[in-house]
């Protein structure tokens, strides 16, 4: 065997859970080598560049985020077992954001890295309800949420045993849901709480410049570790025999083999590697295509949100219907709800702000309705559907002062350049099957598939957002691997 080709350790995608893994691996001299089918690192969350511009893809915030000595958090355990020291990924805490709820966000909720801001308001907004929301909190807070064999519950089920009122319980449900749910209408109560932790208990931070500091650190640990990186080079099909993964072909043509394979691609798109010959059934296993993916509108101002009068707000989730509905959107666009981003609005320190404004929107969407149009249709919806989902959030945002001699009510003036990406982009840039961001409904918290020394990481593990998908690659590589010997 040409030991060149053979690896202890063979890793499908460089997102950040299948760098995690490597970092994890090679720490320990495992000789490790992450295959990526495209030009860039981070997956779902990585950066482009477009006339001159980077644009992140995915962050509109680092959740977990604690400060410093705080223990016993996914952030320090993530930088203690990556051997990363904090302040290389730089991270500048959020000012405060917000759940905004009616046609023009008449029922809103503040919330920030400070706890006790959210659980005032909702003592103001729901007094009959705040000491039901502090037993919600307790049961939360008692969890264990990274249990790998935790039974499956219903969170709605959950937190209707501690909430009555059905805003309160949607407002809670919709920042969580947006930053991580795979699930249509309700959420496994286990991914409950990761998300309520990760955005309600602890919070939001963001690098200077981006999600690429993140995936920069990351690369760097990879490298000095002894990790080998083959980009521009995914896996084609994954050989099996006895119920174990034995070759992986390339894109080239080209083959090699590994002890144990880690894949952060998804369930679906792993199994779809394995040759059909060789599969073995195991009705155990559930595996399912997720049905929710998104729009997202990126607009660059010649002028900071502040001067707009947006200057307050970092991150807004609003709704405008009776009842929030998270769910494969019917129409190519749902602008009923959505997450506004304002990066400009995280605390970098005295006198330092970043040089263009940046506006982010995001909606649900529906793949199929994008998926195959022909590119001048593709072209001409996606200007339609920018111009929709920015009237539909501009409501929530304070009205634009009047123009010297012009009308208010738009930012087109201020607007520098634009950008979208639709369900049709997330597949062809990430593989996911169905333009689907958070992966299949059905997450495997131990990670297992069909092959005994095949193994998934990220998404479709179950542990969420930026901090969860590192863990998620850390775990798994802890879990079959390291520990194991």
């Amino acid at each position: 065997m040409n030991s060149a080709s053979h690896y202890d350790v063979a890793i499908i995608g460089a997102g950040m859970s299948g760098l995690a893994a490597g970092i994890r691996l090679a720490h320990f001299g495992r000789k490790v080598c992450v295959f990526e089918r495209h030009n860039a690192p981070g997956g779902l969350n990585s950066f482009y560049s477009l006339a001159g511009r980077r644009y992140d893809v995915g962050l509109h915030a680092m959740t977990n985020f604690v400060r410093p000595g705080v223990k016993g958090t996914p952030l320090g355990k993530l930088l203690r077992q990556l051997r990363i020291d904090r302040d290389e990924f730089a991270l500048c805490e959020q000012r405060q954001s917000r759940v905004a709820f009616g046609p023009h966000g008449e029922t809103a909720l503040c919330f920030s890295n400070d706890f006790a801001l959210l659980e005032g308001e909702v003592a103001q907004k729901f007094p009959a309800q705040i000491d039901g929301f502090r037993r919600l909190v307790a049961a939360v807070r008692a969890y264990d949420d990274v249990s790998l064999d935790a039974p499956a519950e219903s969170a709605r089920a959950v937190v209707r045993r501690h909430i009555t009122e059905p805003l309160l319980e949607d407002m809670l449900f919709c920042p969580v849901m947006y930053y991580g749910s795979a699930t249509e209408h309700d959420m496994e109560f286990g991914q409950f709480v990761i998300m309520f932790k990760a955005l309600y208990l602890e919070g939001f931070a963001r690098p200077f410049d981006g999600v690429r500091v993140i995936i920069r650190v990351l690369l760097e640990k990879f490298r000095a570790a002894g990790g080998e990186r083959r980009m521009k080079c995914g896996v084609r099909r994954i050989a099996a025999r006895d119920g174990r993964a034995i070759a992986l072909t390339l894109d080239d043509g080209s083959e090699v083999t590994a002890d144990h394979v880690l894949s952060s691609i998804g369930a679906p798109e792993t199994e779809s590697l394995i040759s059909t010959q060789s599969k073995i059934q195991n009705p155990k296993l559930e595996i399912s295509v997720g049905a929710l993916s998104f729009v997202e509108t990126i607009t660059v101002l010649d002028c900071q949100p502040a001067a707009l009068g947006w200057g307050s707000d970092t991150i807004i989730f609003f709704n405008d219907s009776p009842r929030f509905h998270y769910a494969r959107s019917e129409e190519q666009v749902d602008t009923r709800s959505g997450v506004i981003c304002i990066p400009n609005n995280f605390d970098y320190g005295p006198g330092r702000v970043l040089p263009e404004g940046i506006f982010r929107c995001t909606c649900l969407a529906s793949y199929e309705r994008w998926a195959h149009l022909p590119d001048a249709t593709y072209r001409a919806d996606k200007l339609r559907w920018y111009a929709a989902i920015q009237r539909s959030a501009q409501r929530y945002l304070p009205p634009i002062p009047a123009a010297p001699g012009g009308p208010p009510g738009t930012f087109t003036r201020a607007t520098l350049a634009t950008d979208m990406f639709t369900p049709r982009t997330i597949t062809k840039f990430t593989g996911h099957l169905g333009g689907a961001i958070y992966g299949s409904p059905v997450k495997n918290r131990q990670g297992r598939t069909v092959l005994a020394n095949l193994y998934l990481c990220g998404t479709d593990q179950g542990f969420l957002g930026i901090v969860g998908a590192m863990l998620s690659g850390i775990s798994m590589a802890n879990y079959h691997i390291l520990q194991k010997g």
